[in-house]
């Protein structure tokens, strides 16, 4: 016992915090933050590895004793080991298991089994439950013995001590509020529960969280039984690493959650070069655009001027719509039914837009014309006329086209956040040029063309 806390004092790391200590073995190798470990006190070194923020824990594990990492994993919150466990192979996973004992193992493998991103993938089997029979002391009592063990107390669920059902969700002020005697039936609102099924996304997950205000949700099996809790920090992490993916995907690049610095040279070309070689092969076709009206081009040169202003501004009242688009269907705010409620808001939203860009762009032409600042032509007027019906067209057209694509996308099984702004602006692109010099040959023809 001296020779344990003689070893606690004069660990490196005996004086930091469990996230100052994180930190710096996320500096170290495999090796030597395992070696760190193993000179900790036990508790410690659980509360390390059960921090999201250590990298390599798996690793870790794999490196420590089997004696010390079986304790560990037994001991840790039952998700955290599982995202622990996810990092491994199956040979390697197999090995830790063989360290922890039966019941331990099964609960971890039934969180495995759930695929990654799901709710039972994200939930923890260590909640608080007592019987509906239970009294307001009782339950406290309850939860006094437990409290180590669980993920959280601060939601009590009751079940019915027959089918073993969801009955009521008490709170942890609610039932210090109560009295000693009192029903754990009769304390609370009596709301209905709310609750996911444990195939359920977690965006789902985080909108119910968010919109009800909870610190944890409930995972519930066909029967309405209780599998596991999705405590309220669970998810925020999980938010963050989507949202950190989704970000990547708005600029063309396929989601990681690694840190930049940590992406090796040839993954981070994998990475990159899908998207782009997709992105090269999409303007591809803006330059066959371009070839099939060669022959207008070469009779009204001044057009040609415009045609970087055309195709961004298509392209960026697309992406405007893209991104407001994903936002609204990652937090529920629209569903797939709803995609001609967007494209009855988006047309008159796209012409007023355009109307707007394209006073701007007639604007510029007629002053430049008139203070001498650059000659359009004796047909100049006509040229601020094709212009502004042009952007009106394309701004339109790329406000429709965003606002579609993350429903398509969504409808073809796709992520949303995949329908980015770079292929948006690829899309628009190509249908600009073609609507620019159909709206030219419309309004120009007799004249220029």
């Amino acid at each position: 016992m001296e020779d344990t806390v003689a070893a606690a004092v004069t660990h490196p790391f005996a004086d930091l915090n469990i996230a100052d200590i994180v930190a710096r073995l996320n500096e170290e190798d495999v090796e030597s933050a395992a070696a760190h470990i193993a000179e900790l006190p036990p508790e410690r070194a659980i509360d390390v590895l059960d921090r999201t923020e250590l990298k390599n824990g798996g690793e870790i594990l794999l490196e420590l004793p089997s004696g010390l990492a079986g304790q560990i994993l037994k001991d840790m919150s039952a998700d955290r080991a599982a995202d622990t466990l996810r990092q491994l192979d199956g040979h390697d996973r197999s090995a830790l298991l063989a360290h922890v004992d039966f019941e331990t193992a099964m609960q971890l493998k039934l969180l495995l089994a759930y695929p990654e991103g799901s709710a039972g993938s994200l939930m923890t089997t260590e909640f608080v439950a007592v019987p509906s029979t239970y009294t307001v002391g009782k339950t406290l009592d309850y939860i006094r013995d437990v409290q180590k063990t669980r993920e959280t107390v601060y939601m009590v669920l009751v079940v019915d001590p027959r089918t073993r059902t969801l009955v009521r969700i008490v709170s942890l002020r609610e039932l210090i509020s109560g009295e000693s005697q009192q029903s754990i039936l009769t304390i609370g609102a009596g709301n209905e529960p709310i609750w996911v099924a444990p195939d359920a996304d977690r965006e789902e997950v985080a909108r119910l969280i968010s919109i009800h205000d909870l610190l944890a949700l409930p995972v519930l099996n066909a029967r309405h039984q209780v599998l596991g809790i999705i405590t309220v920090d669970d998810i925020i992490d999980t938010i963050v690493a989507e949202s950190d993916e989704d970000v990547q995907k708005f600029g063309g690049v396929e989601g990681t959650v690694e840190p930049y610095l940590e992406i090796g040279f040839l993954q981070m070309i994998r990475k990159r070069a899908g998207w782009l070689s997709v992105l090269f092969l999409g303007e591809m076709l803006t330059a066959s655009a371009m070839q099939h009206f060669e022959d207008e081009l070469a009779r009204a040169v001044v057009l040609t001027l415009f045609i970087p202003l055309i195709m961004s501004s298509g392209g960026n009242s697309g992406s405007q719509s893209t991104s407001l688009l994903i936002r609204a269907l990652a937090l529920g705010q629209l569903r797939l039914r709803d995609w001609w409620r967007v494209a009855v808001r988006e047309i008159p939203m796209g012409l007023m837009l355009g109307g707007i860009l394209a006073a701007l762009g007639i604007a510029r032409i007629v002053a430049w014309q008139l203070f001498g600042i650059y000659d359009y032509g004796p047909h100049w007027e006509l040229v601020a006329l094709t212009v502004g019906a042009g952007l009106v067209g394309i701004v339109t057209f790329g406000s429709l086209a965003g606002a579609m694509l993350p429903f398509i996308m969504k409808r073809l099984g796709f992520d949303p956040a995949s329908a980015s702004a770079p292929f948006v602006a690829t899309l628009v692109d190509v249908t600009g040029l073609v609507i620019y010099f159909s709206v030219a040959l419309v309004i120009l023809r007799g004249t220029l063309l």
